[in-house]
């Protein structure tokens, strides 16, 4: 099973792709440069590098939100136009989710943060469970834009120990030492970020279980409105 992987989601953008258990390659920059610059020249360079034929991947995993309205659309309208050009399916890989795979494996808790900004993050709870030689991964909350402080709250009543990552953690990092109240960890450089691998192989599993659209029918989830749609209703 060959899996291409694609995040735009946030301040990084990646590329990866999968075979099987193995990660052919990655590309995954995080600077200062519009996604709509570097996503498909980074695939182009990763294809090249490592012969990739496009028409032998089995589906598309993107990540699929919430996350930056604009990046979300990129990596979308790119996975969807491969879609529809090679006649592959999308998975569409929760971006919450995708970030949690980072750690996988951990017996802790485990709290992606993407900064939402006004006081608010896009936030989910994850655990991962034993299931016959690997783990699988179970949502504690649905992923929501929610209050820091509140978000805080509910980490509390689970009253375990949790893992941080993502872009919102250092912005919030004061507010939530402040309001936390069961011990904490923060994920270390290399895996508190998105990662496109992570959408692959999180991927390759929902492509497994049957879970993918046609490229026609995908469509980013946003969670909530832009702030266009909310100040012009």
């Amino acid at each position: 099973m060959r899996i291409l992987g694609l995040d735009s989601s946030g301040l990084v953008a990646g590329v990866a792709v999968t075979e099987n258990d193995v990660l052919l390659a990655e590309y995954t920059t995080d600077y200062k440069k519009t996604h709509s610059q570097t996503l498909l020249p980074m695939l182009d360079e990763l294809r090249k590098m490592i012969d990739l034929d496009l028409d032998t991947i089995d589906a598309i995993a993107v990540a699929s939100g919430p996350g930056s309205f604009t990046g979300l659309r990129i990596g979308s309208a790119t996975a969807k136009g491969l879609g529809l050009a090679l006649g592959k399916p999308i998975v569409e890989v929760p971006t919450l989710e995708g970030l949690a795979w980072n750690l996988w494996g951990t017996d802790r808790l485990v709290c992606p943060l993407m900064d939402a900004r006004r006081e608010q993050v896009y936030s989910a709870v994850y655990e991962f469970q034993s299931e016959g030689e690997g783990f699988r991964l179970l949502n504690l909350t649905e992923q929501m834009p929610i209050n820091i402080i509140e978000l805080t709250e509910k980490i509390n009543d689970l009253k375990r120990e949790v893992i941080f990552l993502g872009d919102g953690l250092p912005v919030y990092l004061s507010k939530i030492r402040e309001h936390i109240a069961v011990p904490f960890r923060l994920a270390p450089s290399g895996c508190n970020r998105q990662r496109a691998a992570c959408v692959a192989a999180l991927g390759a599993v929902y492509y497994a279980q049957g879970k993918y659209v046609e490229a026609a029918a995908h469509q980013p989830e946003y969670l909530r409105k832009s702030q266009a749609e909310r100040e012009n209703p």
